[in-house]
C-alpha cells in the first residue's frame, strides 16, 4: 500500500463554506431587492391611492386651462335716451414684453407689415413703463382685415405677438360730457392694491380697463359685471383642443342720466370759445339737468393709453381743459353773494325789508375806501333795491354789522364750504372763510377790515358752481336742500329692473317763509327791472335770478379797474345764478364765464339760451347783446 502525499504548497477548498457564503449574499441582495421594491410599492401605493385626488387635480390641470371671460361695460345714456358711453368690438396688435429680446428690432419688422405710427411707439412706450413686462400690451389697435391676414402669414417671424379681440370704449360725444361721463384706462399697481383691498381682485382677472374719472369711475362696480369662466382643454403645444365648461360673465349694468344731452349741447354752445362752467339743477329732486365745464377733452384718448404728445398738450394747456371747473373749480361768488346776506340779515335781526341806507358810492372803514361798482352810488337802498340794482355800499355796510363768523354760520347752512355729495369724485369743497379758518391756514388773527369785503362775495370767499347751482336750487325750493345727483337709475342688463336714485333731502334752512319771500321777490326783480333785465327782455315765463362779477387780481388802494388795460385772464369773472318759473320752479342754475367781466353782459345770456331752451324747447338766434348793461 502506497503512502499519500500532500503538497503544502496547494491549500485545501471548503465547499460548504462557500456554499454558505454564496447563499448569504444571495440573501441579502434579494433581501435589498425585496426592500426596494417594497418601498416602491409603498411609494406607488402613496401616490396612486392617497395622493390620487392630489395629482389628479394637477394632471387636470395641464390639461385644462382656465380662461377669464371679461364682461360687457354697461352703457350710459342721458334721460332721452342718447348713448354717452358705449362698447365695441375690434382686433388689436399686442406684445408681451417678457417673450421678447430685442423690442425695438421687433417692432421695426411688425412696422414692414402692419402700419404702426409715431404715436402708436409713444403710446406703447408709456405703457410699457405703466405695466409689468409680462402683461400683453397693445401696439396697435383697430386693425382693418387687411392687416390681420398680413400678420396672420408672418406670425412665425414673431414670438411673443399676438392678434387679440377685444372690447373698446367709446364716448360719440366726445368732449361734450368728458367731466361728467369721464373716462376708462388701463389697470395700474394702485388699482390693484383698491381691489385687493377691497376684495374684488377676483373679478377683475382678465380685465385691462377701469373707470378712471367721473362717472365711468364713481359707478366702476355697477358698469364692470361678473367676469364668467371658461374652462378649455389644451394640447401638449398649449393649443385650444375644445371647451369643456362654460360659466357665462354677467354683463355690467347701465346707467341712465337725469341729464339731458341736448341741453347740454346748448350750453356748450353759448360759450363759443370762452372758458367757464355751467351746472343746472331740478331744484325739487336735486337731479342735474346739465353739468358743463367748458374747455373738455376728448375721453377717447384715453382708451388706448393717451400717448406723450397729446397728453403734454392736454395738460400743459392755459385753458386748463383737464380741470373740471364745475366740480373743482373754485371762485369768487361776486355779488350772487348777496342774497344771501339779505337773507342772514333778516334771520339774525340786523335789517328789515324796510331799512334804507344811504349808498353815496362808497363806504369807508378803517381809513380805507370800499367802492361801489356804481359811481356816485345808489340813493336811498332798501333791502329789495340792493339785490335789484346790486348795491355794494349796502352790503358793506352789513357785512360789517353782521360780523364773519355769523355770516360763516348762515352760509354755512346753504353748503357754501362743504361738499355737497354729488355721485362724482374729486368735488372741491371750497372756502367759506371765518375766523378760526385763517387761523387755522395762516397762523393769523381775522381783522375786522377784512369782513367787508365778504359781503360782497370776494375776499377770502371761494366756491365751485355746483355750490352756486345747489346754494340757488335751495332758495328756488322754499329752503329744502337736496343732493345734487347726476344718474336717475341703474338698469340691471338681464333682468331690467331698475334702481332708482331716490332725491335725499339734506336739510332745511333755519329761516322764516316771510323772509325767504322777500329775498325771492328780489331776485325776480333783477330780471324785471335789474341788473339782469336786458338778458331777460321779452322772456315768455317769469324767473328769478342775480348778476354777479368777481375779480381775479386785487387793485391797489385808490385803483380804478378798467378792463381793456387788463390782460385778458386777469380780467374780471362774469357770474349769473338763476330759476324759473318763478312761482314754480322746475330748474335753477349757476353759470360762471371766465375773465369775461359782467355778469350781465356775459353770464346772463347763457342763463337765458338754458331756461329757453328747457322751459320753451327753443333757442335764440344768437346771444343777447348787452353792452351797456348796469355793472354785475
Amino acid at each position: 500500500m502506497s503512502e499519500l502525499t500532500i503538497n503544502p504548497g496547494v491549500e485545501l477548498r471548503n465547499s460548504q463554506l462557500e456554499i454558505h457564503h454564496f447563499r448569504l449574499r444571495l440573501a441579502i441582495v434579494a433581501g435589498f431587492v425585496l426592500t426596494m421594491f417594497s418601498l416602491l410599492f409603498v411609494r406607488f401605493f402613496y401616490l396612486q391611492v392617497i395622493q390620487y385626488e392630489h395629482y389628479h387635480t394637477l394632471a387636470e390641470a395641464n390639461r385644462i386651462s382656465i380662461v377669464p371671460i371679461v364682461p360687457n361695460r354697461g352703457i350710459i345714456s342721458d334721460r332721452n335716451g342718447v348713448i354717452l358711453a358705449h362698447n365695441y368690438s375690434a382686433y388689436t396688435l399686442e406684445i408681451t414684453p417678457a417673450k421678447v429680446d430685442d423690442l425695438e428690432a421687433l417692432i421695426n419688422e411688425l412696422a414692414e407689415i402692419v402700419d404702426i405710427a409715431p404715436k402708436d411707439r409713444r403710446r406703447f412706450k408709456k405703457l410699457l413703463e405703466e405695466s409689468k413686462r409680462f402683461d400683453s400690451l397693445p401696439i396697435r389697435t383697430r386693425l382693418s382685415e387687411e392687416e390681420i391676414a398680413r400678420f396672420a402669414a408672418n406670425r412665425y417671424r414673431f414670438p411673443g405677438v399676438e392678434v387679440k379681440a377685444r372690447l373698446f370704449r367709446q364716448y360719440p360725444q366726445a368732449e361734450l360730457f368728458s367731466h361728467v361721463v369721464g373716462h376708462i384706462g388701463r389697470i395700474n399697481q394702485r388699482d390693484l392694491d383698491q381691489l385687493e383691498a377691497d376684495e374684488l381682485l377676483a373679478n377683475y382677472r382678465g380685465t385691462d380697463y377701469i373707470g378712471k374719472t367721473g362717472l365711468e369711475q364713481s359707478y366702476e362696480r355697477h358698469l364692470h359685471g361678473t367676469t364668467g369662466v371658461e374652462e378649455v382643454e389644451v394640447d401638449s403645444g398649449g393649443r385650444a383642443v375644445r371647451t369643456l365648461l362654460r360659466t357665462p360673465p354677467v354683463s355690467g349694468s347701465n346707467l341712465v342720466l337725469k341729464l339731458d344731452a341736448r341741453l347740454q349741447e346748448v350750453i356748450y354752445r353759448a360759450f363759443g370759445d370762452r372758458r367757464g362752467a355751467v351746472v343746472a339743477i331740478e331744484p325739487g329732486t336735486g337731479g342735474v339737468l346739465a353739468f358743463v365745464s367748458k374747455p373738455g377733452f376728448d375721453p377717447n384718448l384715453f382708451v388706448d393709453g393717451i400717448d406723450p404728445q397729446n397728453w403734454n398738450e392736454l395738460n400743459n394747456s392755459p385753458d386748463r381743459p383737464m380741470v373740471n371747473r364745475a366740480l373743482a373749480g373754485t371762485y369768487p361768488p361776486g355779488s350772487t353773494f348777496k342774497p344771501y346776506m339779505a337773507l342772514a340779515a333778516l334771520t339774525y335781526g340786523k335789517r328789515t325789508p324796510q331799512q334804507t341806507i344811504s349808498d353815496p358810492g362808497y363806504f369807508m372803514f378803517g381809513g380805507h375806501m370800499f367802492r361801489d361798482s356804481r359811481v356816485g352810488g345808489n340813493g336811498v337802498v332798501d333791502m329789495y333795491k340792493s339785490i335789484v340794482v346790486s348795491s355794494d355800499t349796502y352790503y358793506y355796510m352789513l357785512a360789517n354789522d353782521l360780523g364773519i363768523d355769523a355770516i360763516s354760520r348762515f352760509m354755512a347752512q346753504l353748503g357754501f364750504g362743504s361738499r355737497t355729495g354729488i355721485d362724482l369724485a374729486s368735488e372741491s369743497a371750497g372756502i367759506l372763510p371765518s375766523q378760526e379758518w385763517k387761523m387755522k391756514r395762516f397762523k393769523q388773527k381775522w381783522y375786522a377790515g377784512e369782513t367787508i369785503s365778504i359781503g360782497i362775495g370776494q375776499g377770502y370767499n371761494a366756491y365751485t358752481p355746483l355750490q352756486l347751482a345747489t346754494a340757488i336750487a335751495t332758495i328756488a325750493n322754499d329752503g329744502v336742500m337736496f343732493r345734487p345727483h347726476l344718474v336717475d337709475f341703474v338698469e340691471d342688463i338681464r333682468t331690467r329692473e331698475r334702481t332708482f336714485i331716490e332725491p335725499k333731502p339734506l336739510r332745511t334752512l333755519a329761516v322764516k317763509p316771510e323772509h325767504l319771500a322777500v329775498v325771492k321777490q328780489a331776485l325776480v326783480g333783477v330780471n324785471k327791472e335789474g341788473t339782469g333785465r336786458r338778458a331777460f327782455a321779452g322772456a315768455e315765463y317769469v324767473s328769478a335770478g342775480k348778476t354777479g362779477t368777481a375779480q381775479v387780481i386785487a387793485l391797489k388802494q385808490g385803483e380804478k379797474y378798467v378792463e381793456s388795460r387788463v390782460q385778458e385772464r386777469h380780467r374780471d369773472h362774469a357770474l349769473f345764478i338763476a330759476y324759473a318759473p318763478a312761482d314754480k320752479p322746475k330748474i335753477a342754475l349757476a353759470v360762471i364765464v371766465e375773465n369775461s367781466g359782467f355778469g350781465a353782459r356775459a353770464a346772463a345770456p347763457i342763463a337765458r339760451q338754458v331756461l329757453d331752451y328747457y322751459l320753451l324747447g327753443k333757442v335764440p338766434a344768437s346771444a343777447v347783446k348787452d353792452d351797456d348793461a348796469t355793472p354785475d
